[in-house]
């Protein structure tokens, strides 16, 4: 029974407009709460030093600091409080140079830190050389072995 007399079959069609609004929302979403991975941690190769030894020995105040934040000045051990106490500590050191001979050239602070030290520990040094009034820091860095 057909009671579509003189009508023909319409072709289903498919309304366009909607389905590009949903897609566009859609993709809108996706951008807004798409989240991008960060690196949390940097694999880093210390540097290490292939230079000549300097042929005069300046005055000099050695600061080593190992591993676990232990701080020693010139081979002595030294309790770590604060950025300010180690600045006393050098100061001392550097009394006691200056003290020794007669000129009155300032110090190199130098900076011997373990390879695991804490970058935190090594600017504590920092802090206290400036604290103390000694411009002239370095660091120390291991000699590469030219045996092959």
């Amino acid at each position: 029974m057909n009671f579509r007399k003189g009508r023909g079959k319409e072709d289903p069609e498919i309304n366009l407009i909607p389905f590009i609004d949903v897609l566009l929302v859609i993709l809108i979403f996706l951008m807004v709460t798409t989240t991008y991975s960060r690196f949390t941690e940097l694999q880093i190769t210390l540097p290490t030093a292939d230079a000549e030894k300097a042929q005069d020995k300046p005055s000099q105040i050695e600061i080593g600091i190992d591993a676990q934040g232990r701080y020693k000045i010139n081979s002595e051990a030294v309790s770590f409080l604060d950025a300010a106490t180690l600045a006393n500590d050098l100061k001392k050191a550097a009394e006691s140079l200056s003290a020794g001979k007669a000129g009155n050239a300032d110090p190199v602070v130098i900076i011997n830190a373990d390879r695991a030290t804490s970058h935190q520990s090594v600017i504590d040094v920092l802090e206290a050389a400036r604290l103390a009034g000694l411009a002239k820091v370095t660091f120390a860095a291991q000699a590469t072995s030219n045996a092959k």
